[in-house]
């Protein structure tokens, strides 16, 4: 798959506001029950009030800022079906079905493919080992494609076909960011924020290439989870514990919430974790 030319190294503005549309889980039946990623610690107390709360006030954040909201029943013994931006992709009002590596989460993509038939989008069956926008972000007309711990390096081809934009892979290289939307954000069409030690040294080379202009995290910032973030373009609404990337997007011109998840960032999972973004 070829790399796309590389954007203007001329300083960005901000990008445009646009109204998004969002699907989210309520985190009913939230716990960390098991351990699949380094997150995750089974022995140590969770509360399940405490993590409904902050999911409700993030909820909240996106219809104060003018965006809908849609929602999926959450069905019970599925305590991540909260992290809904792993349960497709959408684009075009075409849905690329998610297939999970991990057994304990496997039930909950027939849920979202069933959301989304009802809803009367297209959907495509996954071929291969794909966690929807957890890996797979789109930048502009560029879909950016993780791997290395979840979705599989084979799958970017389809993602491709199904959706006819340039697939740029990069590679995953440190466990604790394990899904491409936890060391990297779209910020705009044309700008990025990102971790560079999260990434291959190919894929950092790649990440300079098509965003000259990024705005690089601290791993401070990343061990919080910061980049685990939801920007319209304008407003981006990300870990209120974030606080260098907070002051680092301001300076750029971005107008930042602060959200506490620390109790969903026990799973793993911040505000874009909770956010799948639908496209039609």
């Amino acid at each position: 798959m070829s790399v796309p030319a590389a954007r203007s190294t001329a300083t960005p503005s901000v990008g445009v506001m646009t109204q998004r549309r969002y699907l989210m889980c309520r985190p009913t039946y939230f716990a960390v029950d098991y351990r699949i990623n380094p997150w995750m610690d089974p022995t140590a107390p969770y509360d399940t009030e405490l993590a409904i709360a902050q999911w409700t006030r993030l909820r909240q954040v996106y219809r104060d800022l003018g965006h809908t909201v849609d929602e999926i029943e959450p069905v019970p013994g599925l305590p991540d079906m909260v992290f809904a931006a792993n349960g497709a992709t959408v684009l075009d009002g075409d849905v690329l079905a998610v297939q999970f590596r991990d057994p304990e989460r496997a039930d909950e993509a027939p849920a979202y493919r069933s959301w989304f038939e009802r809803a009367g989008f297209r959907v495509h069956e996954a071929k291969h080992t794909n966690e929807g926008e957890g890996d797979l972000l789109l930048a502009g007309d560029v879909m950016l494609a993780g791997y290395g711990f979840r979705t599989v390096h084979a799958a970017h081809t389809q993602v491709q076909e199904v959706f006819g934009r340039p697939t740029v892979s990069l590679q995953l290289v440190d466990p604790a960011y394990y899904h491409l939307d936890t060391a990297l954000c779209v910020l705009d069409a044309e700008t990025v924020a990102y971790l560079p030690e999260a990434f291959s040294p190919g894929s950092r080379a790649v990440l300079r290439r098509l965003f000259p202009n990024a705005v690089l995290a601290t791993p401070a910032d990343a061990a919080v989870l910061g980049l685990n973030a939801v920007s319209d373009g304008e407003h981006v609404v990300l870990p209120v514990q974030a606080t260098d990337l907070t002051a680092a997007l301001e300076a750029r011109g971005y107008t930042t919430v602060g959200v506490d998840m620390s109790e969903l960032r026990k799973a793993g999972g911040g505000p874009k974790c909770c956010t799948l973004e639908v496209r039609p």
